[in-house]
């Protein structure tokens, strides 16, 4: 398994990453990482969206799913029953926010092992053949950034980008009506909303700076999804579900 996690998911990314910090005027690995993050997260962009779509989607539907609970609260098979109808009717999968996080995940955790180790030398061995091998990595980005140590700073500039994500996420999942309640999720993301950037500058301050590079980059660009979405439910107005 490990052989083969190494090789389909490390391999590749750990390659494209060195490929693109040789081919980038005045090697700087910093810009290459931020390339690399872009690149990913684009081709995982269709997978993202759909799960904030499906976040708010599933947000709309509180209020019948409230009623049905209601109605069905001695009998939880019929309460499956009525919920997965529910879904149905309304072409939604509970499950599809989900699935792009689990899918996405093998390939973060690869991106984060080939970050953790591209400053290493002996890390340049994994290099494919064809891959012209740069001797030595520059550890100093965009001039001023050690890669390899810490960055109080932009560990402190990852926790404020998530709290800003944080804020986007509470608005995609916000009812549409004044009267209608808050769902538990929502509520949870509204006590998470200062304790997740705290927990975020906490784990990013002795992170090596490469490492918190990524983290903001994919932020920033996880914001922008946000962003995306919410200008489209604007523009296409979509009708509140009411209850029949």
């Amino acid at each position: 398994m490990s052989f083969l996690y190494n090789e389909i998911l490390f391999r590749p990314i750990f390659n494209l990453l060195v490929f693109i910090y040789n081919n980038l005027p005045g090697g700087d690995f910093g810009l290459a990482i931020v390339l690399l993050t872009v690149i990913i997260r684009l081709a995982f962009t269709p997978l993202s969206v759909k799960s904030l779509i499906s976040q708010r989607e599933l947000s709309k539907l509180q209020p019948k799913i409230r009623e049905l609970q209601e109605k069905y609260k001695n009998n939880k098979q019929l309460l499956g029953q009525a919920t997965m109808e529910l879904y149905k009717e309304h072409k939604i999968n509970p499950f599809s926010g989900c699935l792009p996080l689990i899918i996405q995940l093998p390939v973060l955790l690869a991106l984060y092992k080939a970050l953790s180790t591209g400053l290493k030398p002996e890390s340049l061995s994994a290099l494919y053949p064809f891959i012209r091998n740069p001797g030595q990595i520059k550890e100093i980005a965009f001039g001023f950034i050690n890669l390899a140590k810490g960055a109080p700073l932009l560990a402190v500039i990852a926790g404020l980008l998530q709290w800003v994500q944080s804020k986007q996420a509470i608005s995609l999942q916000t009812p549409t009506s004044i009267n209608e309640p808050e769902s538990p999720a929502l509520k949870i993301n509204r006590q998470m909303l200062y304790f997740f950037p705290i927990m975020v500058i906490i784990i990013a301050w002795n992170l090596p700076a490469g490492l918190v590079v990524y983290w903001v980059v994919s932020t920033i660009f996880s914001i922008f999804e946000q962003i995306y979405v919410n200008q489209k439910y604007k523009q296409n107005a979509p009708k509140s579900v009411t209850s029949s």
